[in-house]
């Protein structure tokens, strides 16, 4: 490397080349790599100096291997490599990404074998990576999206997933649909590959992108915590008004919205395990205005000597200030949805228990 690539200044490049190897005659067509090994030997020790360091070894060596076996590079046909590389890169032509560029940019540098090798690499890291990131979807908001699709993509798509994941979404998934999708995963026959890629293509639309992450928090994720702070008529009129440009996102954001009229759709195990952390004064204030029947499940999630202080407190309380009710309901609910978020209790809207209340 430190011989020829690196011999004579950007004025007078080839002064020092090698005398050309037998069968090389002066003004022979270059190929690719003989290209890049004439303009490296052309831009001189500093400017190529830079540019090697992004080849890898195996670029090196095949550049190296160019430059030595080189020969004489008559002016016209330097001019022509310069002019070549020059026009690629100021036509204005926008640069798009895709298999087929790349296989005709490694196409000259790298054996035919060796470049199908790296694109079946490429093409398979392309559709697992798919599957792959929906990992770090939120369960809510892929339970949300299944609930919409027919049950046969739901069920393909929970068979491609990882399984630790697949569990875990099926856990939110309410229990008819959730058993009709097992016994189709079971019955899987082999899936053509094209309709694969469509699935592939849309998923990576409707989460990669649309869905895309923020500072590590799903957008979707974030807009519902932001939603679920709002008070009732301000939550519809912003779902209202989202729906008419976004109706998809309305869908996913409504799997993840949980707001204090929610609490008697968790299961009454939940309920306890909430409200054992919640303060007595707090729930009092919460529950301020509520109906008979919402009151009767959450004091029913409330033991025996707590409940009959609650019962007391509310028969006998003073009437509070609706934004101090507004500001208990969203404590508690924030509480629920912490409490989720570690694991502790577990949100299911649409669930067994919440067919119980209706």
């Amino acid at each position: 490397m430190a011989g020829p690539m690196m011999a004579g200044p950007a004025a007078a490049p080839l002064a020092n080349a090698p005398v050309p190897s037998a069968g090389r005659a002066l003004g022979r067509p270059l190929g690719p790599v003989d290209q890049v090994a004439t303009l490296l030997l052309a831009m001189g020790k500093p400017a190529a100096g830079r540019m090697l360091k992004y080849f890898e070894p195996d670029e090196l060596k095949r550049i190296t291997r160019s430059a030595v076996q080189l020969g004489a590079v008559s002016p016209d046909q330097l001019d022509r490599v310069v002019e070549s590389f020059a026009t690629e890169f100021s036509g204005g032509s926008s640069l798009v990404g895709t298999v087929q560029e790349v296989e005709k940019l490694l196409t000259g540098l790298l054996p035919p074998d060796q470049i199908a090798e790296i694109l079946a690499e490429v093409r398979g890291n392309a559709s697992r990576s798919v599957w792959e990131r929906m990992a770090t979807v939120s369960e809510s908001v892929l339970a949300s999206y299944l609930v919409k699709e027919h049950p046969q993509t739901a069920a393909l798509i929970l068979a491609r997933i990882k399984p630790a994941t697949a569990a875990k979404v099926m856990g939110h998934l309410p229990a008819p649909l959730r058993n009709t999708l097992m016994r189709r995963m079971l019955s899987f026959k082999p899936v053509d590959d094209e309709i694969l890629g469509m699935l592939e293509k849309t998923l990576h639309e409707d989460f990669m992108i649309n869905g895309a992450r923020n500072a590590g928090a799903d957008t979707h994720a974030k807009m519902a915590d932001i939603i679920n702070k709002m008070d009732r008529a301000q939550m519809d009129e912003a779902l209202s008004n989202l729906g008419e440009t976004r109706p998809k996102s309305v869908e996913i954001l409504k799997g993840l919205l949980f707001t204090f009229d929610d609490i008697v759709k968790l299961a009454p195990r939940a309920r306890t395990t909430l409200f054992d952390a919640v303060p007595n004064d707090r729930l009092v204030l919460a529950l301020k205005g509520t109906d008979a029947e919402f009151r009767g499940v959450i004091l029913s999630a409330l033991s025996a000597r707590v409940k009959r202080m609650v019962e007391h407190e509310l028969n006998g309380g003073e009437p509070a200030a609706q934004r101090d009710v507004m500001e208990a309901r969203r404590s508690i609910t924030d509480l629920a949805m912490d409490m989720a978020s570690r694991g502790e209790i577990e949100i299911n809207p649409g669930g067994e228990d919440d067919a119980l209340i209706r």
